[in-house]
């Protein structure tokens, strides 16, 4: 069994609403000083047997038909 993370982040230049929301509510709880904070989501995958370039090629399909708009989305992948 091979595991594997999948990190999906906005891309440069979109606007975060939540990232901003979640700036502000830290502020307001005292946390000062913290700026551009940008909210994403991982998925944690496993694949049955697969050589790594497989498992690769695999998630990059998935990641570019389902877990990223890819529009406004990168994404990275980790072979654990």
């Amino acid at each position: 069994m091979m595991k594997a993370r999948v990190t999906v982040t906005l891309k440069n230049g979109v606007l975060d609403p939540q990232g901003k929301a979640i700036e502000g509510s830290l502020g307001s709880l005292g946390f000062e000083g913290v700026e551009g904070i940008r909210q994403g989501k991982v998925f944690d995958l496993e694949l049955a047997d697969r050589t790594d370039a497989q498992a690769k090629a695999d998630i990059e399909a998935m990641c570019e038909q389902l877990l990223a708009n890819t529009v406004i989305e990168n994404y990275s992948i980790e072979l654990l």
